[in-house]
């Protein structure tokens, strides 16, 4: 559970999300808006644990829990390490591989620093992280088909568009384990409904049918224990029960709402959250603050105007006052600065920020020797590199080493490289006759060599 911090008066923080462009579906804006606006609220998003790190479009929905926060209401983040054991079809065009719970255990573990590195630092309510392992894996065969099966219809699931296409494809089709997947969400809204007084579930927009499915499911509910309570006085008096009352999709005695967020695309089309080197992922070890801050610097000024108000707390008028001076001079890419800094402190803190910040300015100047060891490997991983044997380095000739490592295709070509002083030694520049010694090694193994303003080539000297 998260530090309680400062906690503002409940607000209906829809309109928040809406110009943020974090809002598409809601199962009733009227009757939600007057829930934030009435009262602290309880509000939900799960997580699935397919791997021991979340991906950079699992933020939206933690920046729109901190945005939760931020009005005033409760944060409670879901981890599935009960459905992680089934799989959402959602999303998926085949099967999915089973974890063993000794994974997927492994993998909630995993991931809990994230929720407490974004939603640790936002003023409002602790925050809640539960794991519906603890009530899933509980629950009876028969129990689940008797008292939650029975409220769904087949009819209606098999409409759902994850089951439909792969219903359609006899060469994968949907397992029964799968198709059971909605049952099991819709089950988690009913138990934090009942025993955490949790009103309001939200997700991507793919999720909206498991949703809706979790919110008629409360309400079904409801009404069976209605007519329970109802059969009983009739017993007790000595009358004959009567048929289970009907179902009421909207009662208003019934509070429970959802709503969804648009997916997050790129503006030329391309899938957002993948580079070159693969997916950017949530934390470090995966991907270090550094590519972390690279990733946002680097977007398109097409883009760079919706992951403002995606992923950072910036007002409104800062975002469109930043707008404006972008537009008038691009090529300074202040806007991509801003969201670089901004998105970076708020996953892995003001100081790595500070440092990746440095990494690029150094490796963009060439002043790399002031990097520390952990820094200097990640701004050059994806740098081509060599290995070299240590005891060759003293008086290694650099023009035979530029030829070796690719700067360079000849003598001559290296020789002129030098005289007109386009090769540097860890951003020193290097002059003619110049020979490799032991003092030009960064923390004890590596010297960088570079030609002109981005070649760059790293070489690591072994025993």
């Amino acid at each position: 559970m998260g530090t309680p911090n400062h906690s503002p008066a409940p607000t209906d923080f829809l309109p928040e999300l809406e110009w943020r462009n974090l809002l598409k579906d809601v199962t009733d804006r009227e009757g939600l808006s007057e829930h934030f606006s009435t009262g602290r609220r309880r509000i939900y998003s799960g997580f699935d644990p397919t791997a021991d790190s979340l991906t950079i479009g699992n933020l939206v929905p933690i920046m729109m829990l901190a945005h939760a926060k931020r009005a005033g209401h409760e944060a409670v983040v879901l981890m599935g390490g009960g459905t992680g054991l089934i799989g959402d079809p959602s999303g998926k065009s085949a099967e999915r591989q089973l974890q063993t719970s000794e994974t997927v255990e492994r993998h909630v573990a995993a991931q809990k620093p994230i929720f407490e590195s974004v939603l640790g630092q936002v003023d409002g309510p602790a925050h809640t992280i539960v794991n519906n392992a603890d009530w899933l894996t509980k629950l009876s065969y028969i129990e689940v088909l008797r008292d939650v099966g029975k409220h769904f219809s087949v009819n209606m699931m098999v409409q759902k568009e994850s089951v439909k296409s792969r219903l359609n494809d006899r060469e994968q089709g949907i397992s029964y384990t799968e198709f059971s997947y909605m049952i099991l969400q819709a089950y988690d809204f009913l138990h934090l409904y009942r025993h955490a007084g949790v009103t309001v579930q939200f997700g991507g927009s793919d999720q909206y049918g498991n949703i809706v499915a979790g919110t008629d499911l409360i309400r079904r509910n409801y009404h069976e224990r209605l007519a329970i309570q109802a059969n009983q006085e009739r017993e007790k008096q000595g009358i004959p029960s009567s048929k289970v009352v009907g179902f009421v999709p909207n009662d208003p005695d019934v509070t429970a709402f959802g709503f969804t967020a648009p997916l997050i695309t790129k503006a030329d089309g391309g899938k957002f959250g993948k580079t070159e080197s693969g997916a950017v992922w949530l934390t470090a070890d995966r991907t270090s603050p550094y590519a972390y801050y690279q990733f946002w610097l680097n977007c398109s000024d097409e883009d760079v105007k919706n992951f403002l108000r995606v992923f950072t707390f910036m007002t409104r008028e800062e975002i469109e006052t930043l707008e404006v001076e972008h537009a008038k001079a691009p090529g300074k890419r202040e806007a991509q600065r801003t969201l670089a800094r901004a998105a970076t402190t708020i996953l892995h803190g003001e100081a790595e920020m500070r440092q990746a910040e440095a990494a690029g300015k150094a490796l963009f100047s060439g002043d790399i020797v002031s990097l520390n060891e952990k820094t200097l490997r990640e701004v050059f991983s994806e740098v081509p590199s060599s290995e070299h044997p240590r005891a060759s380095l003293e008086g290694t000739d650099l023009i035979e080493l530029l030829i070796e490592t690719g700067l360079a295709k000849s003598k001559r070509e290296a020789r002129e490289f030098i005289a007109n002083g386009s090769v540097s030694i860890n951003g020193a520049k290097a002059e003619e006759g110049r020979t490799m010694r032991s003092a030009d090694l960064l923390h004890g193994s590596v010297i960088a060599l570079r030609r002109g303003k981005k070649a760059w080539h790293v070489t690591r000297w072994v025993d």
